[in-house]
């Protein structure tokens, strides 16, 4: 029976990693069409960037992380206290992230922060117009802003002038910044695990979530602290559907605050809002839910007060996406290739683990952001560029890891081998 069972789950991990390498390779064989079209501007379909193999001593350190997590990663995982661990995986994130970006050289690091795209860009227009007058014409703005500002709510601008305005500002600290959010949504996604299937499992998924293939974009894209905010609010929000009185309270206005400034950093996180509203109406506890959506409020209120109405935003960040460069990318190539992209984030360790993903608990954590995932794609919002703009969900989605079978040490083995061919391979703008 056992022999039968092991073929049958085996059978079933095959079946996936089939899958997932069908899904990828249409997606390349039918990008060979988007790429001609060099006004979708997406010369490495369905990545953004140009495939472009990079060699040399610089990838030494990549393959040093990539052998070490291979080696003692799931020993580590079993063996340390559970403080030390989250400790340790905090670290070997920003570690994988940081080693796989200097592939690219020692500026690698901060070089992506600093074009013309991306937030840094428009923080002196905060400093010269003040951020409350910033926030009443953010929405008229939207326009003249740079790419990425335009995409998203004021909140990540006004966090770069914040910093600037108390002597940290610059790339140097905002590549800090990015790193630690990527680093703090690993832990964030670890304690909401442990929260809601025990501390073996969330153990087991542990070097998964903090090695995934996302990594490459962890280090060089804002979007790891959209993921780092997010996976905390999320976080603290479900500790609080398995507590009672004031210490349940006080998990649920956190998480809610967190979830709210969330909001206010990327108009995709509020599909992330479905994984704690799964895990309390499954535990039947509203009040936490009632708490934090309160608070989410308030804080809309808030913004709302100094001149920038959230819906309003969203409004103007359509249209101009819809101006741009989505109104020269095929719907059809897009709904394949987003989730082909999503899928080489998560490697096949992930698609393997789902067959075997038995745990109804962690179903509800995984299930619902694979639910928002799939709300994204559906959206027509993110014709491409999913690689940052989807890393809010890798790590609620990897930890399905934690139902691999025996053969964990390959799977991991697969999982960072898979971050580390698409470093080498892949020349990204993030």
């Amino acid at each position: 029976m056992y022999s039968r069972g092991a073929g049958r789950a085996w059978a079933a991990e095959a079946r996936a990693v089939a899958a997932w390498v069908v899904l990828v390779g249409v997606a390349l064989v039918w990008g060979a069409g988007v790429r001609a079209d060099r006004g979708a501007h997406i010369q490495a379909a369905p990545f953004v960037g140009a495939w472009l193999p990079a060699w040399g001593w610089r990838v030494l350190p990549a393959a040093a992380v990539a052998a070490a997590a291979v080696a003692w990663g799931p020993e580590l995982a079993a063996r340390l206290s559970w403080r030390r661990l989250l400790t340790v995986a905090m670290l070997a994130a920003a570690a994988w992230a940081v080693a796989l970006a200097l592939v690219d050289g020692p500026g690698a690091l901060t070089a992506p922060l600093t074009t013309r795209y991306e937030y840094l860009h428009d923080v002196p227009r905060v400093a010269s117009a003040g951020p409350g007058r910033f926030l009443e014409t953010f929405v008229e703005q939207v326009p003249t802003f740079a790419t990425h500002v335009k995409s998203h709510p004021p909140g990540m601008v006004l966090a770069l002038w914040g910093l600037d305005r108390v002597g940290v500002g610059g790339p140097r600290w905002a590549a800090v910044l990015v790193l630690a959010g990527g680093a703090a949504a690993v832990v964030g996604a670890l304690t909401a695990a442990k929260e809601m299937v025990g501390e073996a499992m969330a153990r087991r998924a542990a070097p998964f979530v903090a090695l995934a293939p996302a990594a490459v974009f962890v280090a060089t894209s804002p979007d790891a602290v959209f993921a780092g905010v997010a996976a905390w609010g999320v976080a603290l929000l479900v500790l609080a559907t398995g507590r009672e009185g004031r210490r349940s309270d006080a998990l649920a206005l956190g998480g809610g605050a967190l979830l709210g400034a969330a909001l206010f950093l990327s108009y995709g996180a509020v599909l992330l809002l479905a994984v704690p509203a799964a895990v309390a109406l499954a535990r039947r506890r509203r009040r936490p839910l009632a708490i934090a959506g309160l608070t989410v409020a308030a804080i809309a209120l808030v913004f709302a007060v100094a001149g920038f109405w959230w819906l309003d935003g969203l409004s103007a960040a359509r249209a101009a996406y819809h101006r741009g460069l989505a109104s020269r990318r095929p719907y059809g190539y897009f709904l394949v290739a987003n989730l082909a992209v999503f899928a080489v984030l998560l490697s096949p360790a992930t698609a393997a683990a789902l067959t075997r993903l038995r745990h109804r608990r962690l179903w509800l954590l995984v299930g619902a952001a694979l639910a928002s995932v799939a709300l994204a794609d559906l959206s027509g919002l993110s014709k491409g560029e999913v690689e940052r703009i989807w890393l809010l969900f890798v790590p609620w989605v990897v930890l399905a890891c934690a139902s691999l079978g025996p053969r964990v040490r390959g799977w991991l083995a697969v999982h960072v081998g898979t971050g580390l061919a698409l470093q080498l391979l892949l020349r990204s703008p993030w």
